[in-house]
C-alpha cells in the first residue's frame, strides 16, 4: 500500500475553520424563522443543491491518511477539492483545503494548479482512485456579522449514499470568514438559546466512510496527545484540555442513546482527566472563568457518578448473584429495584435540560480556550520542568499514604484512590516527554494498584446502595435478599486487600521515570 503523509499544506492553501452542529429537522426549520438571523445577516439567504462525489482507492488509502478528495457540483460548475490535516476542537473543524475548477464530473490532474498535489497524491495512487460514496444535500447559506466577525451560517439538509445504504444529513455549519475562532463559539451559544443541537465531531466525509464500512459507533477511550519537550506549559495544557473535551464529546451521543454503560464510564474518565488538567492550569495563573468551569465539571462528575454507581452495582453485584441463585424472588426484586433507580438517573442525564447544559459547558470551555487567559505575555515554564515537579510531588504523596495500608479506614482508602488517579493521569499526560519503556512499566504497575482500589471502592458503594434499597417499600418483604447480597460482596473484600498490598509493593519498586 502506498504510504501517504499526514498532510500539512503550504501557506497559500486555504485553512477552513468551521463549527459543525447536528440538529433535528424540526429545529432547523424553527431556526430559519428566528429574528436573530435577520438581525445579523448581511445579505439574503441563498439555497443551492450541493452534489459531491468522494473518491478513494479500494483499500481506502486516502481515508487512512486523513485526507479527502471530492468533486462538487454547484449549479453547472464542478470543483475538485483535496482536504487533509487539521484538528477538531469542541466541534470546530480546521482542515487544510486545496480547490480547483474542472470542466466535468471527472478527476483532472492536468492543470498547473494541481501539479503540486503530486506530493500527496502520487501517480501510482491516482490510477486506483474510484468513487466511493456521494453526499447530496441542499444548503441555505447567509453571511452574518457577529460582533464584528463575518461568519457564514449554512443549513444543510439531505443525505449521504453508498451503493447499498444511505443516511440523513441535517446540520448547521458556521464557517469563520473573518474574526476570531472564539466568536464562532459565542454565536453558537446564542443559537443554543434558540434551538437544541449537538456539537458534531464527524464531518460528512467521515459519515460516508462509516456508512461504507458499516462500522457502528462505539465507546472511545481517551488518548493522551503528544507533548513535545520544547512545549511551554501553556501550550501543553491547551493540548491536554482539548484532548479531554474531545474524549467527552466522542462518547456523549452514545451515553444519550445507547444501553452500553461504557459510554458513561468514558465520559466520567474524560471529566476526571479534565479536572486534573484544570488544577494544573490553576498553577499557571488564577482566573475566575477557570474556577467557575472547574466547579461545573466537579458538579457534573458528582451527578454522573450516581448513575455510574448503579451501572456498576447491577453489573458486578445484582446480576451475578441473581444468576447464581436463579429463581430467588427476593434477589429478582432487588435487581428490578436497582434497574429502576438506574433508569431514573439516566432519564435525568438524557433530559432536554441536561443535554443542553452539556453542550453549553463545552461551548463555554471553547470560548475560554480561545480567550485572553492563554495570551499572557509572561515567560512560561517548560512542560517538562513542570511535569517533573508535579509528578514528584504526587508520587511522594502517594507513597506517604501507602505507608498506612495496615490501618487504612474508608477515608484513607478514598484518599489513596484519588491520589492514584491524579498520579496516573498526570503520568499519562506527560509520558511522551520521557523514555517510553520506563513510563510504560510505571503506568502498568500503577494501573494495577488503581484497579484494586477501584474494586474495593465498588464494594463500599455496593454496601451503601444496598442500605438504600433496604429502605424501599417494594423490598420490605425481601430483607433477606439484602443480607444475601451483602454476604456475597463481603467474600471478595479480604481478597482485594491482599491484592492491594501486593500491587502497592510492586509499584513501590518502580523508578521515577521523570528523573534526569
Amino acid at each position: 500500500m502506498t504510504k501517504l503523509p499526514i498532510v500539512l499544506f503550504e501557506a497559500d492553501v486555504a485553512v477552513e475553520t468551521e463549527l459543525k452542529l447536528r440538529i433535528a429537522p424540526s429545529q432547523l426549520a424553527r431556526l430559519k424563522r428566528h429574528a436573530l438571523l435577520n438581525e445579523h445577516q448581511l445579505d439574503r439567504p441563498v439555497t443551492r443543491r450541493l452534489y459531491n462525489i468522494y473518491f478513494d482507492t479500494p483499500k481506502l488509502e486516502l481515508h487512512k491518511s486523513e485526507m479527502a478528495l471530492r468533486l462538487r457540483r454547484v449549479g453547472r460548475q464542478w470543483l475538485q477539492t483535496l482536504k487533509g490535516g487539521g484538528s477538531i476542537k469542541a466541534g470546530m473543524h480546521q482542515r487544510n483545503e486545496w480547490e480547483v475548477p474542472v470542466s466535468r464530473a471527472v478527476l483532472d490532474f492536468s492543470s498547473p494548479q494541481v501539479a503540486e498535489w503530486g506530493e500527496y497524491l502520487p501517480q501510482s495512487l491516482r490510477k486506483k482512485l474510484q468513487p466511493v460514496f456521494v453526499t447530496d444535500f441542499f444548503r441555505t447559506s447567509r453571511m452574518l456579522d457577529w460582533q464584528g466577525a463575518q461568519i457564514e451560517l449554512c443549513m444543510d439538509h439531505g443525505e449521504v449514499r453508498t451503493g447499498q445504504h444511505s443516511a440523513p444529513i441535517c446540520e448547521l455549519e458556521l464557517e469563520l470568514k473573518s474574526g476570531e475562532p472564539r466568536q464562532l463559539f459565542e454565536l453558537a451559544l446564542a443559537l443554543l438559546e434558540i434551538v437544541p443541537f449537538e456539537l458534531e465531531v464527524v464531518n460528512k466525509a467521515e459519515l460516508g466512510y462509516r456508512l461504507l464500512s458499516g462500522s457502528a459507533e462505539r465507546p472511545v477511550k481517551g488518548d493522551a496527545p503528544d507533548i513535545a519537550k520544547k512545549d511551554t506549559l501553556a501550550s501543553a495544557l491547551q493540548t491536554l484540555i482539548w484532548s479531554c473535551l474531545l474524549h467527552l464529546q466522542r462518547n456523549l451521543r452514545g451515553a444519550m442513546n445507547s444501553d452500553d454503560a461504557e459510554y458513561l464510564h468514558q465520559i466520567r474518565v474524560a471529566l476526571r482527566r479534565l479536572r486534573v488538567v484544570l488544577r494544573m492550569a490553576e498553577k499557571l495563573c488564577a482566573d475566575d472563568q477557570l474556577v467557575a468551569l472547574g466547579q461545573e465539571v466537579a458538579t457534573l462528575c458528582a451527578a454522573l457518578g450516581r448513575t455510574r454507581e448503579w451501572d456498576v452495582f447491577i453489573a458486578q453485584t445484582a446480576q451475578p448473584i441473581c444468576a447464581r441463585m436463579a429463581g430467588h424472588a427476593g434477589l429478582q426484586a432487588l435487581l428490578a429495584a436497582s434497574e429502576r433507580q438506574r433508569d431514573k438517573c439516566y432519564a435525568v442525564l438524557r433530559g432536554a435540560a441536561q443535554a443542553r447544559e452539556l453542550q453549553c459547558l463545552m461551548l463555554r470551555f471553547a470560548v475560554w480556550m480561545n480567550g485572553s487567559y492563554w495570551q499572557q505575555g509572561e515567560a512560561m515554564p517548560s512542560a517538562r520542568d513542570f511535569a517533573a515537579r508535579r509528578l514528584h510531588k504526587l508520587a511522594r504523596q502517594f507513597a506517604q499514604s501507602g505507608q498506612y495500608l495496615n490501618t487504612l479506614d474508608a477515608a484513607r482508602l478514598h484518599s489513596l484512590r484519588i491520589l492514584s488517579k491524579k498520579l496516573r493521569y498526570s503520568a499519562e499526560f506527560f509520558a511522551t516527554l520521557y523514555d517510553r519503556q520506563k513510563t510504560r512499566s510505571f503506568l502498568a504497575a500503577l494501573s494495577e494498584v488503581q484497579e484494586v482500589l477501584g474494586l474495593i471502592n465498588d464494594i463500599a458503594v455496593a454496601h451503601r446502595l444496598l442500605d438504600e434499597l433496604a429502605m424501599m417499600p417494594e423490598l420490605s418483604a425481601h430483607k433477606e435478599a439484602v443480607v444475601l447480597a451483602k454476604g456475597w460482596i463481603a467474600r471478595g473484600l479480604s481478597h482485594q486487600f491482599t491484592a492491594l498490598h501486593k500491587t502497592t509493593q510492586r509499584f513501590s519498586k518502580q523508578p521515577s521515570f521523570w528523573g534526569k
